[in-house]
């Protein structure tokens, strides 16, 4: 079952529920140091964030937040690459001690937040290494954990960038696909619903905007691709999210060559 893992390049928010940074939260600027590393993995820089990220890891070791990232950092440098095994055992390393990090941590929402984040990423490599139903495992944990975490929690919107690839993955699955997914409970999935949350973390995510709005680009891609008399608009919207990342981020390979892939829409007569 292809769950658009790698397609849908599922990368989380670093900010937990409750935690300073948080929507909702009162301070807004928690947890500079991550946001430091992000801000230099967006811009292309992804050895200098993998390299900031496990120095994070290092000063704190019960902390599965700068784990989680560095992981991150390798998925991006190894797309950047256009090599799906770039550094794969390290980054499946990584994500085993963040997700052992993020289980010790008290039975709060902030741990269910890191697990749900952990388990995206771990989703992602599973499906890319062919295993689908292990993929399909830890995507229905990541989905219920971020479930539980907004029950605790109605302002994290980031976590809605999860559920959008959830939901987004099981609507355009195979038939076959989805017949067994209802078997097994893992629900249908919508479209239109996938969308409404990817827009949601795209328009007014925190730590997750950037991501919420690469996720949502892709995903109209693919969507053009089913509707030829759509096509244009759909791409139109694509490019202009893509181009946004790229003009705040220039040195990010990964979305130049989605620029130089998706045609620049022809002038209106």
């Amino acid at each position: 079952m292809r769950l658009l893992w790698a397609a849908l390049f599922l990368l989380q928010s670093p900010t937990a529920p409750g935690a300073p940074g948080a929507p909702g939260a009162p301070e807004l600027v928690g947890r500079p140091e991550l946001r430091a590393g992000l801000d230099t993995l967006y811009g292309g820089g992804f050895p200098a964030a993998a390299a900031h990220f496990a120095a994070l890891a290092a000063e704190d070791t019960t902390d599965p937040a700068p784990v989680i990232f560095e992981a991150g950092a390798y998925i991006w440098w190894a797309a950047a690459l256009e090599n799906d095994g770039y550094e794969a055992g390290r980054i499946d390393s990584l994500l085993d001690l963040a997700m052992a990090r993020a289980r010790r941590q008290a039975a709060v929402p902030a741990r269910d937040f890191w697990v749900g984040t952990a388990l995206g990423y771990r989703a992602r490599q599973r499906e890319l290494r062919g295993h689908p139903w292990a993929a399909v495992k830890d995507a229905r944990a990541m989905h219920d954990a971020y479930r539980r975490v907004l029950a605790a929690d109605s302002a994290c919107t980031d976590c809605y960038l999860g559920l959008g690839v959830y939901q987004y993955g099981l609507a355009r699955a195979s038939a076959l696909a989805r017949f067994v997914a209802r078997l097994i409970g893992l629900g249908t999935g919508d479209v239109a619903t996938a969308m409404r949350y990817l827009r949601r973390v795209a328009h007014d995510g925190d730590l997750a905007q950037v991501e919420g709005t690469w996720v949502l680009a892709a995903a109209l891609v693919r969507e053009a691709a089913r509707d030829p008399g759509g096509k244009p608009v759909l791409e139109r919207e694509a490019r202009g999210y893509v181009e946004r990342l790229a003009a705040r981020y220039p040195g990010n390979s990964v979305f130049q060559r989605f620029l130089t892939e998706v045609p620049a829409p022809a002038p209106s007569p």
